[in-house]
C-alpha cells in the first residue's frame, strides 16, 4: 500500500496478479471502448472556480441517503464475480464499506450467497436484473427482502447481453470454459491461483452464480453448463411498476441517461436514480453521465440522484456533486484495490478518495457539501 498514492495506482498491480481472463472482465468496455474513454474525458469539460478566505477549518463530507447518514459522498458500485479476484470479495467489499460508513451495492451477478453478505454487512444495498418471467421477479424480490436488504437497485440498461468480443479475445466467458490457455494463465499467476481460487475451492467449493435468480445458478467454471441468460428484451415500464409494488423499501433505477426516462421513473415512485452507462460496458458511444447529469437532476422531481462511470479522483466527486448528484459510485477502482490488498486495499482506496475530497474542499473554499452548486464549476464546453 505504501506505493499506491491514487486510485489509478491499483490498476497495474491488479493486472499483474490476475489471469488475463479475469482482468479483462473488470477492465474492458464495449466494442471500441469509446464510451469508457469518454467517461473520463467528460470530467475535463468542467473547471473549478475556487473561493478564497472563507475559513475552511470545519470541513466535513457527510451525506444522508434514504434516512441513513454516511461519512463520505461516494460508495462501491455493484460488480459481478468479485469473489473471483479477491477471496470472499463480495464480503470484503461490503464489510470495508460498512466499517468506513459508505454505501455499497452487492451485484446480482455475485458468487457468494446474498444472505451471507447481508449478515456480514447489514447496511449493504442489493442490485438485481429483472428476470424475464414475472413469477421469477417475485421470487427474487422475496428472497432479497428475506435476506435482510433494505435498499434495492434495479439495473435496466441491459435488455440483451453486451458484445463479448473484448472478453473473448482474452479468453473470458461465463461460465469459464476449461482450456489449456485458461490452465496456463492460472498457473502463471500463482498468487491468485493459491490465494484466491484454490483457497475458495478448499473452503467453499466451486463458486456458482448464487444471486442471479431466486435459485442457485450455474458454476463459474464448466465445460457444459450454460448460464441462464433469459432474454429481457420484452421488459418495459410495467415490469418496473410491479417491482415498485412488491418492494417496500427504497428503490433505485440504475442506467438512466435520459431526462425523459428520469421523469417516468420518478413518476412511478422510484426513490432514486443512478445516472450510469454501466462504466462503458453497455452500448459503445453512449453519452457520459456527466454530460446529462444536470438535465436529469432537473427532470427527477427531487428524487435522489447518484452517478457512476469514470470517477477516479476526489475532484471528480466534487464536480458531480456540484452538478446535482447527491452521491457517486465507483466500481473498477475498488475491485482493483480488493484484488491487490483485500480489505486493507479497499480501506486504503477509501482513505485516498476521502482525503482528496477533504483537501479539495479546503482549496475550493467550502466546509459543507451543501455549498457545492453550479457556480463553483465552469463548463468549458470541451
Amino acid at each position: 500500500m505504501k506505493r499506491i498514492f491514487s486510485l489509478n495506482d491499483f490498476e497495474q498491480p491488479a493486472r499483474r496478479k490476475l489471469p488475463r481472463q479475469l482482468f479483462s472482465y473488470i477492465y474492458n468496455g464495449a466494442d471500441e471502448e469509446r464510451t469508457m474513454k469518454d467517461n473520463r474525458k467528460a470530467f475535463d469539460r468542467y473547471a473549478f472556480v475556487p473561493r478564497l478566505l472563507t475559513g475552511v477549518s470545519e470541513r466535513e463530507q457527510k451525506i444522508t441517503l434514504f434516512g441513513q447518514e454516511y461519512a463520505s459522498p461516494f460508495g462501491i458500485s455493484p460488480v459481478g464475480l468479485s469473489a473471483m479476484w479477491c477471496y470472499r470479495g463480495d464480503v470484503v467489499l461490503a464489510e470495508a464499506a460498512q466499517e468506513n460508513n459508505i454505501p455499497a451495492v452487492m451485484s446480482g451477478a455475485s458468487l457468494i450467497p446474498m444472505e451471507t453478505v447481508a449478515k456480514a454487512a447489514p447496511n449493504t444495498w442489493f442490485q438485481a436484473y429483472m428476470p424475464g418471467d414475472p413469477a421469477r421477479v417475485e421470487a427474487l424480490i422475496t428472497r432479497i427482502a428475506n435476506a435482510g436488504f433494505k435498499t434495492l437497485v434495479i439495473t435496466a440498461d441491459l435488455p440483451v447481453q453486451v458484445n463479448p468480443e473484448n472478453y473473448l479475445r482474452n479468453g473470458f466467458s461465463t461460465p469459464l470454459r476449461p482450456s489449456l490457455r485458461l490452465a496456463w494463465d492460472g498457473i502463471s499467476h500463482p498468487r491468485w491461483l493459491f490465494g484466491t481460487f484454490f483457497r475458495t475451492l478448499a473452503r467453499h467449493g466451486m463458486p456458482h452464480f448464487e444471486n442471479w435468480r431466486a435459485e442457485r445458478g450455474a458454476p463459474i467454471l464448466s465445460a457444459t453448463v450454460e448460464r441462464d441468460f433469459q432474454a429481457r428484451d420484452h421488459l418495459d415500464w410495467s415490469h418496473l411498476q410491479r417491482v415498485r409494488e412488491l418492494w417496500k423499501g427504497p428503490l433505485l433505477l440504475k442506467g438512466i441517461l435520459s431526462a425523459g426516462d428520469a421523469a417516468i421513473a420518478t413518476g412511478m415512485g422510484v426513490d432514486g436514480l443512478i445516472v450510469s452507462n454501466h462504466g462503458g460496458r453497455q452500448v459503445d458511444s453512449a453519452i457520459s453521465p456527466m454530460e446529462v447529469l444536470p438535465e436529469i437532476v432537473r427532470a427527477a422531481g427531487g428524487a435522489t440522484i447518484i452517478m457512476d462511470s469514470g470517477i477516479r479522483r476526489g475532484s471528480d466527486v466534487l464536480k458531480a456533486l456540484a452538478l446535482g448528484a447527491r452521491c457517486v459510485f465507483l466500481g473498477r477502482p475498488f475491485n482493483y484495490a480488493a484484488t491487490v490488498g483485500g480489505k486493507e486495499g479497499v480501506n486504503h482506496a477509501i482513505n485516498i478518495l476521502r482525503t482528496e475530497i477533504h483537501r479539495n474542499m479546503a482549496l475550493l473554499g467550502i466546509n459543507r457539501l451543501s455549498e457545492l452548486d453550479s457556480s463553483i464549476v465552469r463548463d468549458l464546453g470541451r
